[in-house]
């Protein structure tokens, strides 16, 4: 992207009422595309999330993450003073995200009613567990409650053990992204609708963690519908599809393999040296192979084994075989795609006595050009731009057209 061409979502106002991730999530989104996301943050202690996975200090490198290219404000929502700031701040604002328990911002005066008399064209996003209607609306949840609940726990890990999670907070990022999509389709139809006001039930984005995590949860509930059919854990491998799991090799790396298009299969089975299974009617579909999944684990798993990682997909990317190493964190941060994709960023970042100056954060997606635009700030300390922002109040407040 042009470096003097504005980034798309310049222009944008969005307050965040949000903490930990969710919510947090979607306004880095629309934060790392140009909008100016104001946060604000508790006294004192402000967003729990500076203290998850923290070694040093007083904010984690994972508030660091979530809330870059942000501007932290501390309020007290729970004060006449910070309701009134809050609304004032609305005012001036496109998009107010938040993610507390359904009623918590009515309970404070500060529900979609009192936002919209000081703004009719106000986008309000809101994340909850449940969503803001139904019988559990009013339930407290985290995102391994709404992954639960949403199908995806009873398909992670190993058939005769217990369902697990995977290693991030897939539920609340996948709840940010959809927050952010809607929160970016309303203000494309209030544009596209040239200055008339959207109703305000058209400018609620009410976005679930369960509801997201279902989403993504591709045939599940119609094959339970159509067919009867349970899905179960199947541990590294994916119902249905074989081979597609991951190896160890020789030297104790592992790689993925997923050979399981019908050409694919043949082209894999040939390298590996056998041919006799490339030939095999029985393997021909997904559907057999499937059957004799086992067996083929067995095959790649023990051809794999006599290999080194970098040996094995030499040969299978020379192949046109679908592979790929299991990367730990120092390999993304040295890995030449990434870092040709400007997805691995270094900036600095204040920790308690000074700071580090080449801090590695992951990139800004969707690359728009060819690279990934620049990271402008990691997240930031508590409050840090409450001066800055308040100030702007009286600003806008001076230039404000009268009633």
């Amino acid at each position: 992207m042009s470096d003097t061409a504005p980034l798309p979502l310049a222009g944008v106002r969005v307050l965040e009422l949000g903490n930990y991730i969710a919510a947090p999530t979607a306004g880095r989104l629309l934060a790392d595309f140009g909008a100016e996301v104001i946060k604000i943050e508790r006294p004192l202690v402000g967003d729990e999330l500076r203290n998850w996975r923290l070694y040093e200090g007083t904010t984690s490198m994972l508030f660091r993450t979530v809330n870059r290219n942000k501007k932290s404000v501390v309020l007290d929502l729970r004060t006449d003073e910070g309701k009134q700031t809050v609304l004032a701040l609305a005012a001036t604002c496109d998009v107010v995200l938040e993610n507390f328990r359904p009623g918590t911002l009515e309970k404070w005066g500060l529900g979609p009613n009192e936002l919209t008399s000081v703004n009719p064209d106000l986008v309000i996003t809101r994340i909850s567990a449940f969503g803001q209607t139904g019988p559990l609306s009013g339930k407290p949840g985290f995102a391994a409650v709404a992954e639960a609940v949403g199908g995806m726990r009873e398909l992670v890990g190993d058939p005769d053990r217990p369902p697990v999670r995977v290693g991030v907070s897939i539920g609340d990022s996948i709840a940010g992204l959809y927050a952010a999509f809607g929160t970016v389709m309303a203000l494309f139809q209030r544009q596209i609708l040239d200055g008339h006001t959207l109703p305000l039930v058209a400018r609620t984005i009410d976005v679930a963690l369960n509801e997201s995590i279902l989403s993504m949860m591709e045939s599940l509930v119609p094959d339970r519908s159509a067919y009867g059919v349970t899905r179960t854990r199947t541990g590294g491998r994916m119902e249905g599809i074989a081979p597609s799991n991951a190896y160890v090799c020789s030297d104790g790396r592992s790689i993925i393999v997923a050979a399981n298009a019908d050409s694919i299969f043949g082209r894999c089975m040939r390298v590996i040296g056998r041919d006799d299974l490339a030939q095999d009617q029985g393997l021909a579909t997904n559907a057999g192979r499937w059957e004799r999944r086992d067996e083929l684990d067995i095959v790649i798993g023990g051809w794999a084994g006599s290999l080194t990682r970098d040996e094995a997909l030499a040969i299978l990317d020379e192949a046109e075989v679908p592979a790929g190493p299991i990367y730990t964190a120092e390999d993304i941060i040295s890995d030449p795609q990434y870092l040709s994709r400007n997805m691995i960023q270094k900036i600095p970042v204040e920790i308690t006595n000074g700071r580090i100056e080449d801090v590695a954060f992951s990139g800004i997606v969707p690359v728009i050009g060819e690279r990934s635009i620049d990271i402008e700030s990691a997240g930031p300390d508590l409050g840090e731009h409450t001066a800055e922002v308040l100030a702007s109040l009286e600003s806008f407040a001076k230039h404000a057209p009268s009633q």
